[in-house]
């Protein structure tokens, strides 16, 4: 089965600071971000490839000065596809590879508010 990316990322909280000290001592493209994914994650070319790109957006987004990076938005990167294809593992590599913080949360016990189980807004809650 193949790997779904919709639309482009924002990942786990990374302060800019360590992403920019990141991105400067190992000036690692795109391209180089798959590579190094490439040693752990079999297939999943597109995937790798979108959160390479977002990572390296995120990166250019926090180089702005800080009225401009107010208008430019983090966009988002909804990761889909059956049980064991790789999507948390690219997400907890990368992660990884950067130094950041990997959050996990099962969203399959939230629902819409009114029926069985518990509001989506829990789930922010839930990570305190």
């Amino acid at each position: 089965m193949k790997l779904a990316c919709l639309s482009q990322s924002r990942m786990c909280p990374l302060k800019p600071q360590r992403l920019q000290t990141w991105m400067e001592q190992r000036l690692l493209t795109p391209r180089a971000v798959v590579s190094e994914l490439d040693r752990y994650i079999v297939g999943q070319t597109e995937a790798k490839r979108a959160m390479a790109i977002a990572l390296r957006n995120r990166w250019r987004r926090h180089q702005l000065p800080a009225e401009l990076r107010e208008e430019v938005a983090p966009k988002n990167i909804l990761l889909c596809g059956p049980t064991g294809v790789g999507k948390s593992e690219i997400a907890r590599r990368l992660a990884k590879l950067v130094d950041a913080p990997f959050v996990k949360t099962e969203a399959s016990k939230y629902t819409e508010v009114g029926f069985h189980g518990r509001d989506v807004d829990q789930i922010i809650r839930d990570l305190a």
